[in-house]
């Protein structure tokens, strides 16, 4: 009996220590996603800039720091993925002629931009602790990198300006490069934001 009133009791215990570490993981998650939800306010497209980064709650916790890295690396992410796809279009046999030109054009654009955003992932990476003018060195540095790489987003979908050029391709392509776009025109607001604090 007293065996039974022993391990009742050790259930007891576990079961009260498990619930109150699940609260607590609970209350961090929510106080992650909030976090997510009110900085994302800052951004161009919210929905997508909540919808992008809740994901990685957990990772990117509250930190501020975390959460530029994280924004900036899925839209590394979302460019390098464009980038496959672009590039297999330039292998597609059957296209005419303008619009081949147009697939070549946007695949060293995009191509541009996947170098410029894996720069700036760099960059954040190497800032570490950084504070006053090299902090803002490091920041104007990937501000400068993300704001070239969306010009680069823009100059794809100009490419396939004109009625001649409509179509599945080009429905396709814009697709990918205007949510690219508007990822990294994300990771921007989020970065000057944080850049304007320090």
């Amino acid at each position: 009996m007293a065996k039974s009133s022993f391990v009742s009791l050790m259930l007891s215990i576990f079961y009260i220590a498990s619930a109150a570490a699940s609260a607590s993981t609970t209350s961090s998650s929510a106080g992650a996603a909030n976090f997510i939800k009110a900085s994302c306010t800052a951004t161009t497209y919210p929905a997508l800039c909540v919808q992008s980064l809740s994901l990685y709650a957990t990772s990117i916790n509250q930190s501020p720091r975390q959460l530029i890295q994280t924004a900036l690396a899925v839209s590394l992410d979302k460019a390098q993925s464009t980038k496959t796809f672009v590039y297999k279009l330039t292998r597609f046999n059957g296209v005419q002629p303008r619009e081949k030109a147009a697939i070549k054009d946007c695949f060293e654009e995009i191509d541009d931009t996947v170098d410029r955003l894996a720069k700036s992932v760099k960059e954040l990476k190497s800032m570490g602790s950084s504070k006053g003018k090299d902090f803002q060195w490091h920041i104007s540095n990937v501000q400068t990198w993300i704001s070239a790489g969306l010009t680069d987003e823009n100059t794809c979908v100009d490419g396939f300006a004109g009625k001649a050029l409509n179509g599945r391709i080009k429905n396709s392509i814009k697709a990918r490069f205007v949510h690219v776009e508007r990822m990294t025109s994300n990771a921007l607001a989020l970065i000057n934001k944080f850049g304007s604090k320090y």
